[in-house]
């Protein structure tokens, strides 16, 4: 091959907390950090946890150990992955690198957003960022978020250009316990500030009398999305594990993290929310308004206002570039893969894609916000067709493929459990019979919720 390793010469994690590490920095990205505590703070604090946790450990994980199988066995990025397992269902890697392909330009947008406010709190700028209009104001710029944009990606191409052991292994070893580090400090100031503790108990402990079909929609959802699922990640990450190492361990070490972050986030978020507004429905609201409008005011209360802001946008940077990073490997892997042509190119090439396709994402918010798509404005669209379609079609067709056409004995048999009838059975049934119908309520809500038809 040209400039690319072979199958057996494919590059690999240097150990096995490498690709923990790595896999988890994927996993744990904007949707832990904003999307988590909100919808745990809706759904009855505690309960939605538990719901979520149930969903992680049982679906979740038999979906996440397929992708990782499949990455493992066949040695390829998800194409070339589908295509030696069966050749007619080659689209399926198709959709998977899609996914990312699609992904990955209006994330970095968002991730260009982060580092605008970092650079404000570093400067002292947090009075600003508190003021109403001043997010607005930013995102319909014409050419500042483009700017911040770039800026992201390069630093994501930045470490996919130094490989798998000397980039992206490396970035996730300093990134991931740097971020939990920080989290941690934050979660800990958060619960000091008045009013805080009753943030906290509203937080954590189980409302049994919110239960609602809404509520388990929303964790199932929410599992989905933050394991990084169906979008190629996990096969392309499995290519570069180890042969000796244990796929069922890693995969629920990197659940432990995933779910850690996230509970964390909550932690960090509503007790200082709770402080600061009372716990109001529209303090804790969804979306970038919760992380660039309602937070920049309670850090703005605070005292080491700039320093507290600071160290918060510096985590959420991390939690984007180290999800950043997973999706523009799956990109560059496939292009490496399919064409033979060296890492570098194909970085170069990944790179001037997602700056351009993240321009109309960009000023969708701003000059172009009169063009909208299936009355979505750009950005929203994007994310719409990727994690409310494509990614819950590409994971049930994964399934069926498995359990129907491959036999889950393919899988079972790379995941080294062929004494372990137990897990056998609970795999087999998981993927054949459970995830589909889940994977089927995912798409339906997601659809739904989108369009207003139900409020999720």
């Amino acid at each position: 091959m040209k400039g690319e390793e072979t199958m057996d010469q494919r590059s690999e994690f240097s150990s096995k907390i490498g690709f923990i590490l790595a896999a988890a920095g994927s996993a744990v990205g904007l949707g832990n950090i904003w999307r988590f505590p909100y919808l745990a703070a809706k759904y009855g604090g505690g309960l939605f946890v538990l719901i979520y946790i149930f969903f992680i450990t049982t679906f979740g994980y038999a979906i996440m150990t397929s992708e990782i199988a499949i990455g493992r066995k066949t040695r390829l990025s998800p194409i070339g992955a589908y295509e030696s397992l069966d050749k007619k269902y080659k689209f399926l890697g198709v959709i998977a690198v899609l996914v990312a392909a699609l992904i990955v330009p209006y994330y970095s947008v968002i991730g260009g957003w982060i580092i605008k406010y970092l650079a404000v709190f570093l400067t002292g700028g947090y009075m600003i960022a508190s003021q109403d209009g001043f997010f607005m104001d930013f995102i319909t710029s014409p050419l500042e978020p483009v700017l911040w944009q770039a800026a992201f990606v390069f630093i994501a191409a930045a470490v996919v250009l130094k490989g798998i052991k000397d980039g992206i292994e490396k970035a996730n070893r300093i990134l991931m316990p740097v971020l939990i580090i920080l989290s941690l400090g934050i979660g800990v100031y958060a619960m000091t500030l008045p009013g805080a503790v009753e943030g906290l108990k509203y937080y954590v402990i189980p409302d049994f009398s919110r239960f609602s079909v809404e509520g388990v929609l929303a964790a199932l959802g929410q599992m989905f999305y933050s394991l990084s699922l169906a979008m190629g990640i996990m096969i392309t990450y499995g290519s570069y594990l180890n042969k000796g190492d244990d796929i069922k361990k890693s995969v629920k070490q990197i659940e432990i993290f995933d779910s850690g972050v996230a509970i964390l986030a909550g932690f960090m978020i509503v007790p200082a929310v709770f402080a600061f507004s009372g716990g109001s429905e529209e303090a804790l609201s969804a979306g970038p308004g919760l992380m660039f409008i309602t937070l920049p005011k309670v850090f703005e209360s605070m005292a080491f206002s700039s320093f507290i802001g600071s160290t918060f946008f510096l985590m959420v940077l991390f939690a984007a570039i180290t999800s950043g990073i997973s999706l523009m490997e799956v990109v560059v892997s496939t292009i490496c893969d399919k064409y033979e042509i060296s890492r570098n190119k194909s970085v170069l090439l990944t790179t001037l894609f997602v700056i351009v396709m993240g321009i109309p994402s960009s000023l969708g918010n701003g000059i172009w916000s009169g063009f909208t798509l299936l009355d979505l404005p750009i950005l929203d669209f994007f994310d719409f067709v990727t994690n409310a379609v494509l990614m819950p079609i590409g994971a049930l067709l994964m399934c069926l493929f498995i359990g129907y056409r491959l036999k889950a004995d393919v899988i079972l048999n790379e995941m080294q459990l062929e004494s372990d009838m137990k897990s056998r059975r609970f795999y087999t049934f998981m993927i054949k019979y459970v995830a589909p119908v889940f994977i089927v309520a995912v798409l339906l809500s997601s659809v739904l919720s989108t369009f207003g038809v139900i409020t999720i």
